[in-house]
């Protein structure tokens, strides 16, 4: 069991209250519609076995996915989705996912005593969406704080829209309209060392890159991808950010992902190619883009010497976790490099899932060990 394991298992099953930036309270306390839904995080956390796992949920009062982390000012960030137990059936494309908010997580130090707090953005004050606030992130220029997001549009095609506050916990007051020449989900933004940010996106299925090959969206493309298996897979997508981190300062281009030979993973790759959740860090000058294989819930990652790549196929991060879903960020603090997931261990359902943190570590030659969220 690692550090952070230890640190958490009594206060994620002994029954201690976690620290919300309201105060102390438990799933149990709230009254609103939203904390309702979550109340299963309380119930259901005495029917699961936590030594069975590597780690164990940052929080325990709301359902928490799709973590986002930075390090700002010695302190951890994390932006994740706020789960919500919804009305819609589940299907392959989504439509269960039915978040309508965010809420910050805050922490000290990796182990430490977290915060949950309040909403930091709501759809109902986004002007142009309509609902599913998908899995965010955030990035900070010049004392302002820019929160990325997902969510579809009033015509049913996901956008990627912006926010932005002074403080990174928010409130945060989106713009009137998404990012120009945006599209699909996954918002991820890098910042490199000379200052110059790139946001990363995009995903297949229910995200509707698929969807969005002419450049226009189709309502009536493709459930899933390209439906052509010996062909290059479907890309993320990358573009340079505007000074003001607003807008691209360019129009999206793939990111090819490539294998030891040099050529394209093939869309029938199903353990490699890309289906959502790009990540970009940098560890001793080369650049790793990180990403979620969807159906076959692997995180792995590819390697290359530009943000834009091309980038060559290393390797898995994590294996699959307990949830069809898989999305990540890995983040250095302390001297120490860290891999934020997700995975179902309160709830046992796919749309209720909650974050967790586990330290990574490099091999030598700078490929990255792979890590089994499950210990029995």
């Amino acid at each position: 069991m690692n550090r952070w394991s230890a640190l958490a298992l009594g206060a994620a099953f002994a029954g201690l209250a976690v620290t919300t930036a309201c105060g102390p309270q438990t799933a149990a306390d709230s009254a609103t519609p939203e904390a309702a839904s979550d109340t299963a995080a309380s119930t259901d956390r005495a029917k699961v076995d936590p030594s069975r796992y590597l780690s164990q949920p940052l929080v325990t009062e709301i359902y928490t996915a799709d973590p986002s982390a930075h390090v700002w000012d010695g302190k951890i960030y994390v932006y994740p989705s706020h789960d919500i137990d919804g009305p819609t059936p589940e299907d392959d494309l989504g439509a269960h996912f039915e978040m309508r908010d965010y809420r910050v997580l805050s922490m000290d130090s990796i182990g430490g005593k977290v915060t949950t707090h309040p909403v930091a953005l709501d759809v109902k004050d986004v002007p142009w969406a309509d609902k599913q606030m998908w899995a965010p992130d955030a990035a900070r220029k010049n004392g302002t704080y820019f929160l990325y997001f997902p969510a579809k549009d009033k015509q049913g095609a996901f956008r990627i829209g912006v926010a932005t506050s002074r403080s990174p916990v928010g409130p945060f007051k989106a713009a009137p309209q998404p990012i120009k020449g945006s599209f699909s989900i996954d918002p991820s933004v890098f910042t490199d060392d000379d200052g110059k940010s790139y946001m990363y996106f995009g995903g297949i299925w229910g995200g509707q890159l698929q969807r969005n090959v002419t450049g226009t969206y189709d309502p009536q493309g493709s459930k899933t991808d390209l439906e052509a298996p010996g062909k290059p897979a479907l890309s993320p997508k990358v573009a340079a950010m505007a000074d003001d981190m607003m807008e691209f300062a360019e129009k999206p281009r793939d990111v090819a992902i490539l294998d030891k030979a040099g050529k394209p993973l093939l869309g029938g790759d199903a353990d490699r190619r890309f289906f959502e959740a790009a990540w970009m860090h940098k560890y001793k000058g080369r650049y790793y883009l990180s990403y979620s294989t969807g159906d076959t819930h692997y995180l792995v990652y590819a390697t290359g010497t530009s943000p834009y790549g091309p980038f060559t196929y290393q390797g898995r991060i994590l294996e699959p976790t307990e949830g069809w879903t898989s999305h990540h960020s890995i983040v250095e603090w302390d001297g120490r490099w860290w891999l934020f997931y997700h995975d179902t261990q309160l709830s046992g359902t796919t749309r209720l899932r909650n974050v967790k943190v586990t330290e990574l570590f490099y091999n030598p030659d700078g490929t990255i060990k792979t890590i089994n969220p499950m210990l029995k």
